[in-house]
């Protein structure tokens, strides 16, 4: 499996990484399974496992923890934080006393004694950022984090965060994991030439797109459909438009001579901005297929009829964006006097 440097932390990590999110109730509760499928991975040359710690609310880090026992300095660990952990209004966002919190608890639940790269799993619209990065950057003076990082951030967030880290003297964010997939392409209008040119490494998630690019005869069916049926909803007009451009590119993938799932995963791979593509598999046999393809590369045809069914910069179905929104969009207040 090929490497690639992390933007400029100086780490190393495979053009795969091990997404977790499916270990534990959310996805795969049986921990021995998930424990092997890990270690799969790491055999197959994946150095680079990715969790938070709201996956199963800490089920899956303790599950990642489990499965590093005496591999720890093989690999470049991540977690996130930010998401809610519990009900209470302080388990969440980025003030520093959360912060300070959330991370002694994954470091526990993980079983280590430093995390290489702690992520913002949202913003915290709240929160200045500039309490939120110094927060942070005492993490790293500490050596409990070794570099930071933010997930689903928009273009003109990920510009602030560089701005304040510069002019307050603190850590800045070294990468960016957002949502991108073929279906899901928005990102690449802004926040990937973005993160090009502050020198960001890109982990984005989600190359199956919920399930829609895993190859099933039946996309619009399965787990996914049934936690997200909006998503899925086919007398959605977007949907529609969604199935349509599936059945294209399962028959480019056929004529290309790879699964869908295979064709879906490298075509994220190929975009210059990206240091690696997050990986979620369920199951055994998911993670075996994605493997199978994890040198796949596509010819500059394959990527142009791609361009065609689903053209740059766009997303079939508007409801697949992850970039945080602004709290005004959803607050009338903020936008009227």
């Amino acid at each position: 499996m090929k490497h690639r440097t992390l933007g400029g932390t100086g780490m190393s990590v495979s053009e795969l990484a091990l997404g977790t999110m499916m270990f534990g109730a959310m996805g795969n509760p049986d921990h021995d399974e998930s424990i092997r499928m890990i270690h799969t991975a790491l055999d197959a040359g994946i150095n680079f496992i990715d969790t938070a710690d709201v996956y199963s609310q800490g089920e899956s880090e303790k599950i990642v923890g489990k499965a590093l026992k005496g591999r720890r300095d093989d690999v470049v660990l991540a977690t996130k934080f930010a998401l809610p952990m519990g009900s209470d209004a302080n388990r969440h966002g980025g003030s520093p006393r959360w912060i300070k919190r959330a991370v002694e608890d994954s470091l526990r639940r993980l079983g280590t004694d430093h995390i290489d790269l702690y992520q913002m799993h949202r913003p915290d619209w709240q929160t200045d950022l500039d309490e939120t990065l110094a927060a942070l950057s005492d993490l790293v003076r500490s050596g409990k984090v070794r570099a930071i990082g933010s997930s689903t951030f928009p273009a003109e967030l990920i510009v602030e965060a560089q701005w304040v880290a510069d002019r307050r003297g603190h850590h800045r964010f070294r990468t960016e994991q957002p949502r991108y997939s073929i279906l899901t392409r928005i990102i690449e209008g802004g926040v990937l030439p973005t993160a090009q040119r502050h020198g960001m490494g890109v982990l984005t998630y989600g190359p199956l797109s919920s399930g829609w690019l895993s190859g099933r005869a039946d996309p619009t069916r399965g787990g996914r459909a049934a936690s997200a049926p909006q998503a899925f909803d086919m007398t959605i007009p977007a949907n529609q438009a969604r199935l349509a451009a599936v059945n294209e590119l399962t028959k480019l993938a056929a004529e290309a001579g790879m699964p869908l799932a295979q064709l879906a995963t490298a075509f994220v791979r190929s975009h210059p901005a990206v240091t690696s593509v997050l990986i979620g598999p369920r199951t055994p046999e998911q993670l075996d297929g994605l493997l199978a393809g994890a040198d796949v590369e596509l010819s500059e045809d394959v990527l142009d009829r791609i361009d065609e069914i689903v053209p740059p910069g766009t997303e079939i179905n508007p409801a697949d964006n992850h970039l945080a929104a602004s709290p005004a969009l959803g607050d009338k207040r903020l936008r009227r006097r």
